[in-house]
């Protein structure tokens, strides 16, 4: 009965509007970390500029816990849309969660394989944005949505893989006859990784939400 209550009442839509607004800033600090692995005198401005798309983030995050306190009627169950946000939230954390180890190991130049794990995070970015305002009519966008998640989840396994053949080059590398140098590397390495792994948890996410309600 609460079902077809709920299903009588309009939708509070505005969940839209927050979920394309966090996405946007996915793509944006997503971008700016790519320009950061470019190295050279301009690393820190755009480490910088990852942390304002962070606090952009953080704020439309904290609206859409307040919307999800005081609506009525939520586009899909509650759970569904706290989960999602804090997912995408995560992926920018992580973004600036590397843009501080790089800033703290003051780095100017990255290996090849971190800037092609910079492009891996543009376009798991790019995805998500893209899949995000699909939400509105799930059943009509299914197809895409699942395409959509399945290429996130290879572009995760190429981060896995890039990250392996990175740790390999920095080991057998000059970083090899310097033990900070191979550890700062390592670090990056790591959070340019994970920052891929959170944007699968986006996908899944949201293939979570299209399975739950077709």
């Amino acid at each position: 009965m609460l079902r077809w209550f709920q299903a009588l009442m309009p939708r509070e839509e505005g969940f839209f509007d927050l979920f394309e607004e966090h996405s946007r800033t996915l793509c944006a600090g997503a971008q700016a970390l790519r320009r950061m692995l470019e190295g050279g005198p301009d690393v820190a401005a755009h480490c910088a500029e990852v942390a304002r798309h962070e606090d952009a983030a953080d704020a439309v995050t904290r609206r859409v816990m307040q919307a999800v306190s005081r609506t009525f009627i939520t586009p899909f169950d509650r759970s569904d849309i706290r989960e999602l946000i804090s997912s995408m939230d995560d992926a920018i954390d992580q973004m600036h969660k590397t843009a501080k180890a790089v800033t703290l190991f003051d780095q100017r130049e990255f290996q090849p394989h971190m800037v092609t794990l910079g492009d891996v995070i543009v376009r798991s970015a790019d995805l998500t944005a893209e899949a995000v305002p699909l939400l509105r009519a799930l059943r009509n966008n299914a197809t895409r949505l699942h395409a959509i998640a399945e290429e996130v989840t290879r572009l995760e396994e190429d981060s896995d893989q890039l990250f392996d053949q990175g740790m390999a080059a920095l080991y057998r590398g000059p970083a090899r006859a310097d033990p900070m140098a191979f550890i700062v590397g390592a670090e990056i390495y790591d959070h340019l990784e994970k920052v891929v792994d959170r944007f699968e948890d986006v996908a899944n996410k949201i293939s979570g939400v299209l399975i739950e309600h077709l």
